[in-house]
């Protein structure tokens, strides 16, 4: 019971992020008919769930928010601003609850009283709307009916439903007569305790549509075996003359209707659309039935869960044979054996192998960062309501796979950003009226793949960075001295200093001085970088560069004046011997290289990391043409390039310190520590230099 209990909870999750991603949908307006059953059935099965294992106070609130979402499919309850605020909050109570029950914790029980009361109210309030005007009598109209069999599987009961509610859930529809089936019920001593035996055959007298019956059926239909078949009606019984009194005191005489030559039968319009009339059904036996949807379903894709761990381990061990498979290569090349020998190339066939097993076990921690994105409608809709500014969020990308390392550790930076951009990013709507633009400002969410990395991209369509305002503050505060000259980027960058807000007064949203110094210290951790870039007047756009994955990576072997490096192969665009007549000084100690028309900065790797003092020739090196964040070039020098390589990634910040302009470090396969170099660090400290006016002009504290 212990570890269904632990996949409850986690199935728990996933409705309650479908539940959110669906009343979203139907605030906007935008929801269909399946949102709505959607969000129901998410509650339903978090209540069914519940009840199995006795958690009454999650059970009893999530029967009044069902039974509330059960006015709302019906039609009784409209979904106005006020009910939609109230079902958002409920879905909080309810994750509360869920977690609360999960960990053994306490909820607010005054809370949770409170909402039980206005649902009480509104769905009082949805009663008591004015029903539908009665429609005229229709003359010699028969009784419409419907035979229904239904015949239950184990399943279905397992999942805590219940035959009796279908049947309540279908007298709403008309008065209905059901008997049951006993015929494959076995002996007492064969019968299975969890078993499923019985068919419940159904006449339902309503003037509904079939879609409205199989709606009753619908959190049910993959756990049942289900026909139904409208009756045959019946002949009026009325003869020409007869009076007839309708519901509203009028009488009238009957007529029967014409009748007309066969010869000459009436003209009726033709539809614009023909269905195909539908296949006759034949009558199946239930257990053959049961048998076939078994078989039916087993077809579908399967899924299973995996505690994360063992995952994890997984990949360690993957790992490990990465670089066990890189020590074996390197040995084979020391001993000098031939390629095209036996060894070498069953060695070869052993890398193929080690790549897809790394790809496949990878490709299982890969998750799209949609379950991200789902959260963050809610939060445009509350931080635009505490700020008063209409907003409007718009996602790009949702489908784009990450490892779910990252997945987990994305979400507090997005939300810091987000409610950024709206708060500090966005007008209020008098402004932007003002300013020839809408009065809802735009925010957008963006993610997807380059360069082998994945980047994230938070918009607005706002005011852009205030930088006068931002440099006074900075200097206000002490993080720059009053003489200092920064370019746009670095006063721009000036927002992610510990401590630094622009906000005139302390809100629940903003002006503590915490918040943008917390996104870049997360994003760092991860081993990516955050940039910013903005338009006065026109918005400014966030840009998260991360990893795809924190395992492995291919990259480029490198040696600078005796050390090993690996450039991460993504950001190579191309290496080249440069020619003495294509570079030129610039600024001193910086050299740029004519390169296709453009001139590109030269970086010599072993110079910057502080390896050497000298500067090393340029045409005495070998060149790498690597592309950083925003596509921004430079050229990297090195003394040789030593191949391509799979490498395992290790953190250098958790088991020594951060150093800059060094992403992480591996184990190569003679066993030594080789450094990974993050080349988006090197390429901006290059330009910053070149952009820079005066050497040493920001003096942060």
């Amino acid at each position: 019971m212990a570890a269904i209990r632990e996949t409850f909870f986690q199935e728990c999750e996933e409705q309650l992020a479908e539940l959110e991603a669906g009343l979203i949908l139907m605030e906007s307006g935008a929801a269909e008919a399946e949102t709505v059953n959607a969000v129901f059935r998410a509650v339903h099965s978090i209540k069914g769930g519940a009840g199995i294992f006795a958690l009454d106070a999650l059970v009893r609130f999530a029967h009044v928010f069902e039974t509330a979402l059960d006015q709302v499919r019906s039609g009784t309850l409209a979904t106005g601003p006020g009910v939609m605020n109230l079902l958002l909050r409920a879905a909080d109570v309810l994750a509360d609850l869920v977690r609360a029950a999960r960990d053994n914790g306490a909820v607010d029980e005054t809370r949770t009283a409170a909402l039980v009361v206005e649902f009480t109210q509104v769905s009082n309030l949805g009663h008591e709307l004015p029903p539908a005007p009665k429609s005229q009598p229709t003359v010699c109209a028969p009784v419409p009916a419907w035979h229904i069999s239904f015949t239950p599987t184990p399943a279905l009961y397992a999942k805590a439903n219940e035959t009796a509610l279908l049947l309540r859930e279908l007298r709403r529809l008309g008065p209905i007569e059901a008997t049951v089936d006993t015929t494959h019920l076995p002996e007492l001593s064969e019968m299975d305790p969890e078993g499923a035996y019985l068919t419940w055959n159904i006449t339902l007298e309503a003037d509904c549509a079939e879609q409205a019956i199989r709606n009753v059926f619908e959190f049910v239909e993959d756990d049942c075996h289900l026909e139904i078949a409208a009756a045959t009606p019946a002949e009026p019984s009325l003869k020409p003359g007869d009076i007839i009194t309708g519901d509203n005191g009028f009488s009238f005489e009957f007529f029967p209707p014409p009748v007309f030559d066969e010869e000459e039968p009436p003209a009726v319009p033709e539809p614009e659309h023909h269905a195909p009339p539908p296949a006759p059904v034949a009558k199946q036996n239930p257990v053959e039935a049961m048998a076939a949807k078994a078989e039916s379903a087993a077809a579908v894709s399967a899924t299973i869960r995996v505690d994360l761990d063992r995952v994890d381990r997984m990949i360690d061990l993957v790992g490990e044979l990465v670089i066990n498979e890189a020590m074996l290569s390197q040995r084979v090349l020391e001993a000098g054996i031939a390629r095209a020998s036996g060894v070498a190339m069953a060695l070869e066939e052993l890398e193929h192998l080690t790549r897809e097993i790394q790809d496949s076990v990878m490709a299982i921690r890969a998750q799209p960062v949609r379950s991200v994105f789902q959260r963050m409608p809610r939060l445009v809709r509350e931080v635009a309501a505490q700020t008063g500014k209409q907003a409007r969020l718009v996602t790009e990308g949702e489908g784009t796979e990450v490892d779910k390392t990252v997945i987990e550790r994305i979400a507090d930076p997005l939300t810091h950003m987000i409610r950024n951009a709206i708060d500090h990013g966005l007008e209020s709507p008098e402004k932007r009226l003002a300013a020839g633009k809408p009065a809802e400002g735009l925010v957008r969410l963006t993610a997807l793949h380059r360069s082998g990395r994945i980047v994230l991209e938070v918009s607005d369509d706002g005011a852009g960075i205030n930088r006068a305002r931002v440099k006074e503050k900075a200097i206000e505060n002490g993080l720059i001295s009053p003489d200092a000259t920064l370019t746009d980027d670095e006063i721009d960058n000036l927002i992610f200093l510990p401590g630094f807000s622009t906000a005139s007064t302390v809100s629940d949203i903003s002006g503590r001085g915490v918040g943008m110094d917390v996104v870049r210290q997360s994003v760092a951790a991860l081993g990516g970088r955050i940039s910013i870039s903005s338009r006065p007047g026109h918005g400014s756009t966030f840009t998260l560069s991360l990893p795809l994955t924190l395992a492995v990576l291919d990259g480029m072997v490198i040696s600078a004046r005796g050390h090993t490096l690996i450039i991460p192969l993504g950001a190579i665009v191309e290496t080249l011997k440069p020619k003495a007549a294509d570079v030129f000084p610039l600024d001193g100690e910086i050299n740029v290289i004519r390169l296709r028309g453009g001139y590109v900065p030269m970086v010599d790797v072993a110079a910057s990391l502080g390896y050497s003092d000298e500067f090393v020739e340029p045409d005495q090196s070998v060149a790498l043409l690597v592309e950083g964040e925003g596509g921004v070039r430079a050229v990297l020098l090195a003394d040789a390039i030593h191949g391509q390589r799979q490498v395992v990634i290790k953190s250098l910040e958790a088991n020594y310190r951060a150093v800059p302009g060094i992403a992480a470090a591996t184990v190569m396969g003679d066993g030594r520590v080789a450094l990974i170099l993050d080349v988006d660090a090197v390429v901006k400290t290059t330009r910053s230099e070149l952009s820079r006016p005066e050497p040493s002009v920001l003096e942060a504290h």
